[in-house]
Parts: structure tokens; sequence; C-alpha cells
């Protein structure tokens, strides 16, 4: 049992990390490699909102400012992501090369002002009242924190899937995504499609850091340690796909934990990129394909 929820547990940490990228990929084919640094940003603003609310609410400050920062790290994300989309990444669109080194140089300068702001000591979100302690279910005892974790991935999943295929934003953003050319001709304003779905993927990245920030200490690099299983989920399930990003990254982390109990960490984590190299030489278009019109596909 604790294996099993283990396994649940990160995966769902990947899937939550990969959501927005899943989108912003899929739709743009942009490597966004400042998407740790979403999830970077995300958790700090836990930090500070939590801190800043605690000094107006002595007893429950905490416990509110957590649950406060999730809506506020995905706005102030969002906000960031908005402003990247308008001044960096949409003069690079269909030059992936120069978008990875744009990025990358992104998040180099995200890291640097994040040490020059909150120093290079990391630091603790505190974890809200509510989430703290275990419950015992079959001789298995589950953290409340990382159930609350599963919790908040399956909610976000859930409105992501509704704004995909519930709305007509989805419906744009899927048009553009099959067929960019002939979505234009039918009136669909793709650059502000772009603009917000690069945005809103920004923004799951903030929920992820706030996740996250329940799980131990805050620096700097904190979205480094998720950016590399966040790729391959996305990759390993098929570029676009939101069913294929939550396999992608289940396959990933029940793996993981899975030869992690007959490893060591280290080598585990090799096993799983050699098993999901071998895989995509044998299906690089991942576990599901995007349907496209496009002529030249």
């Amino acid at each position: 049992m604790n294996l099993i929820f283990n396994g649940l547990s990160l995966s769902s940490i990947i899937l939550l990390a990969s959501l927005g990228l899943a989108i912003t990929f899929g739709l743009m084919r942009v490597i966004n490699m400042a998407h740790g640094e979403f999830m970077m940003i995300g958790a700090y603003t836990a930090y500070v909102v939590q801190r800043l609310v605690s000094g107006v609410f002595t007893n429950s400050g905490a416990d509110i400012g957590y649950f406060v920062s999730i809506i506020i790290a995905f706005a102030v994300t969002f906000i960031i992501g908005s402003l990247l989309e308008t001044f960096v990444v949409s003069r690079l669109y269909g030059r992936e090369i120069d978008s990875l080194l744009a990025t990358w140089g992104i998040s180099l300068i995200l890291q640097q002002a994040a040490r020059t702001i909150f120093g290079t000591q990391g630091v603790l979100v505190k974890t809200p009242s509510v989430l703290s302690g275990s419950i015992k279910i079959g001789g298995a005892s589950l953290s409340m924190t990382r159930l609350f974790i599963i919790v908040l991935v399956a909610f976000c999943l859930l409105g992501v899937w509704a704004l995909m295929y519930h709305t007509n934003y989805g419906r744009q953003m899927r048009a553009v995504m099959q067929n960019r050319a002939m979505a234009q001709c039918m009136g669909i304003n793709s650059r502000k499609i772009d603009n917000i779905t690069f945005s809103i993927g920004s923004g799951l990245a903030g929920i992820a850091g706030c996740s996250i920030a329940l799980l131990g200490s805050i620096d700097s690099t904190v979205g480094q340690n998720y950016i590399v299983n966040t790729f391959m989920a996305v990759v390993l399930g098929g570029v676009g796909k939101l069913l294929g990003t939550v396999l992608g990254s289940s396959i990933i982390g029940f793996s993981s934990i899975g030869f992690e109990t007959i490893t060591s960490s280290s080598i585990a984590k090799a096993i799983v990129l050699l098993i999901i190299i071998v895989f995509l030489q044998k299906k690089p278009q991942g576990l599901f394909t995007v349907r496209s019109r496009a002529l030249d596909e």
C-alpha cells in the first residue's frame, strides 16, 4: 500500500509540474527552459504570502496564507508568463534552438534574482495545521500533505480538461495546435491564443511550486529538481495530449519508486531514463499522437 501511495504521490507531483508545459509545448512547440523557474516563483510566492498573512492573523495566519498563496501564485506567474511571451517568446516562434537558448537565459536571470532577493539559504513554508500528520489505511501511513497534493492535482487536471474540451477558447486552442494557418483563416486570433496559453501554462507551474513548497526547503534551484521529469513526461505521453501527459507522469512516477525499492535513487533515475530513450527510439511521437490536418505533417 505504501509503495502504491508513494508512486501515486510522485506521479501527481510530476503531473502537476507537467500540465503547464504540456499545453504550451504542445501548442507553440516552444521549449521553455524557464518552466522550472516559474515553479520557483510559485514556491517563493507561497513563502512571502504566508509570512505577510501570518503578520495579520497570528493564530491561523500560516494556514490562511498558504491556501491564499495558491491563487496568488497562479496570478503572479500568469502575468510574468504573459510578459515573457509578449516580449521574448513571441519573437522566436519557429526557431526552436533560439527559443531554447533565450528561455535558458531567462531561467538563469530568474535564479540570480531569487538569490539576490531571498539569499542562497533555503527557506521553509510552514505546513498548514490541517495538513499535518497522516492517516492510516490498511496498515499504511498516508501523509496528509501528499494527499492534499494529489487532490490539488486532480482539481487542476479537471480544470485543464474542461478548459480544453468544453470551452470556446479550448476549441480555438486545439484548432491553432492542429493547423495554425487554417485557424487564422477562420478568424481565430492565434496571437491572442498563444499569449493566453503560455500564461496559463506558467500559472499552472506556479501552482506546482506551491505544492512542492510543502515537501522541503525552497531555494533558487528548486524547480530544476523537477524539470527533467517534466519534459520526459510530456515527450513520453505525446506532445499536446493531456491523457498522454497523465500516463507519462504515471509511468515515470511509479517506475522511479519501484526501481528505488531495489536500487538507489540515482540508479533508478538512470534506469527510467534508459527505458524512455529505448521507447522513444521505437515510437518517437510518444504514446499518443495529435491528429493534424496540416499538409506538411
